[in-house]
């Protein structure tokens, strides 16, 4: 049994599957405790794998299943991803702090290293390699993921509720990108588009 804390359809926002038609399952839980975490640990219902497959099935024609919480590497293992693949035809895709070794079956692997944020240092990261790097920025110092092989870079400005914050800190990510060519910007696009 899993405890999740939502599946829905939407579209993914952010990196570089965005505006991909997508099944996303949010896990409840999380070994980390980044202040600007925006997942509720504690809610959720407990399903069985089957039951997660019902409920992705709802959605046949999306080709990409996000798993995604919390941390899902804490839950999942290989047999998890077969199934899930055999069961929904879907790409499985995962969305990781990479503090945990995952299963080498999936599909894609997008690695959000929490380490430069207060409640994100708590584990060290073990990831070495991933399919997208997306680093919420903040006004870290890029230097510190160079060692990291990713086949793309996404730098994202950390989504703040003060506007003059907000504004100033997207500002310093487009400088950021435009300093470190090595990057890419990845925006909230469901934030814009006010959906799920």
């Amino acid at each position: 049994m899993y405890r999740i804390n939502e599946i829905f359809y939407s579209l993914q926002g952010e990196g570089f599957h965005s505006g991909t038609p997508a099944v996303f399952v949010r896990f409840s839980g999380c070994n980390l405790r980044c202040a600007f975490c925006d997942t509720q640990h504690q809610a959720g219902e407990m399903l069985s794998l089957q039951g997660i497959v019902d409920e992705v099935n709802k959605y046949l024609d999306a080709p990409l299943l996000v798993l995604t919480g919390g941390e899902p590497s804490l839950f999942i293992d290989e047999a998890f991803v077969a199934e899930l693949k055999q069961k929904t035809h879907k790409t499985i895709a995962i969305e990781t702090n990479g503090t945990q070794p995952l299963p080498s079956n999936l599909d894609w692997v997008t690695f959000s290293p929490k380490s430069a944020y207060e409640g994100g240092d708590l584990e060290p990261y073990v990831l070495k390699t991933c399919d997208e790097l997306k680093v919420v920025y903040l006004g870290q110092d890029l230097a510190q993921y160079k060692d990291i092989v990713a086949k793309h870079r996404f730098l994202q400005p950390c989504f703040c509720e003060d506007e003059t914050e907000r504004l100033a800190n997207m500002k310093a990510c487009v400088e950021a990108v435009m300093q470190n060519p090595g990057w890419r910007l990845s925006l909230q696009i469901h934030r814009v588009l006010n959906i799920q």
